[in-house]
């Protein structure tokens, strides 16, 4: 068998394999410590999956963001996990579900009601 043969076999079978692992290794990377697009510094919990359409915009006063998450959770899993988590990343808690850093601050809100429970992120200057 010629080499540009063998090639011409290998070739196919190398994308099959890259096309069924890609889901399983992009799944895995997820679970194991999801960011948001649009505020990478602020993580999800593994129940929450980022829904597409947020929004970054740089002001001069500083950045203003939205971004909304949706998943299998409970309204006060959600917060709750933000009320350990965001301290460790400099954020003090102001309100709630209400948090600021620098000059930053950040809402969470969620709508408890929807199932999946649908989370809702907001960054303004402060």
């Amino acid at each position: 068998m010629t080499f540009p043969m063998v090639l011409s076999r290998l070739i196919p079978a190398a994308l099959a394999v890259l096309f069924l692992c890609a889901p399983a290794a992009q799944t895995v990377s997820a679970a194991e410590g999801a960011f948001l697009n649009e505020l990478e510094d602020l993580p999800l919990p593994s129940g929450l999956t980022e829904a597409p359409g947020g929004m970054l915009f740089d002001s001069p006063t500083g950045r203003i963001v939205e971004a909304t998450a949706q998943g299998e959770m409970e309204a006060d899993q959600v917060l709750a996990f933000y009320a350990q988590t965001l301290p460790e990343l400099g954020w003090q808690k102001v309100g709630a579900s209400s948090y600021r850093r620098d000059n930053e601050l950040l809402k969470i809100e969620v709508d408890a009601k929807r199932r999946p429970v649908l989370v809702h992120f907001s960054v303004v200057p402060h």
